[in-house]
């Protein structure tokens, strides 16, 4: 089994801990505003706004050195709920690998809720967390990490590159939500 640490207390990361909790793995949750964390998992989830992945980054490189570190971020301009922050050729994913060489960084959980995380289902259809990354065997450990549980899916999306199409996908989600055009409980299915 895996040993998971997550970085955030909120429904994603508890929604999040809880398919890890599923499979049978061990979670470790941190609230970094509340304490000084000592970083125990193999997995690191980054369950916090884009914003603090910069801060993670800088405090804690030697920590998150030779762990998988995936971030689930959508780097939206809430200002103006009009567009992505990072550059047009880049990912919040990207801009993390840069600050954590030593990481083995993933992008996964972006294009999900926490109430389909939560069920296992949207729609009809089973969850399905899509990972993006360079490191295949991070990627592979990821996604039987997340299927353990047997809830949800996990289904490998392609180099790190990827994790910018993941983010427009993600910020696409949040808007229809946010507008009220979907519920917070919907989200894009992969029928295989």
């Amino acid at each position: 089994m895996a040993t998971i640490t997550i970085f955030g207390t909120g429904n994603m990361g508890s929604a999040i801990g809880a398919v890890f909790a599923a499979g049978g793995h061990s979670v470790q949750h941190i609230d970094t505003a509340t304490q000084e964390p000592a970083i125990t998992g193999d997995i690191v989830v980054l369950a916090v706004p884009y914003g603090a992945l910069a801060t993670i980054a800088a405090r804690f490189p030697a920590e998150l050195t030779g762990r998988i570190v995936v971030d689930i971020t959508n780097p939206v301009d809430f200002a103006t709920f009009d567009g992505l922050t990072v550059a047009p050729d880049s990912s919040a994913a990207a801009e993390l690998a840069a600050a954590l060489p030593g990481a083995s960084v993933l992008k996964a959980f972006n294009t999900n809720f926490a109430a389909t995380l939560a069920s296992g289902k949207v729609g009809e259809n089973r969850t399905t967390v899509l990972i993006a990354g360079d490191d295949a065997e991070a990627k592979q450990t990821l996604a039987q990490a997340i299927a353990a549980g047997g809830a949800v899916d996990a289904l490998d999306a392609g180099s790190l590159k990827r994790a910018r199409e993941l983010e427009a996908l993600g910020f696409a989600q949040l808007v229809l939500a946010a507008t009220e055009k979907v519920s917070w409980t919907s989200g894009f299915a992969v029928i295989r």
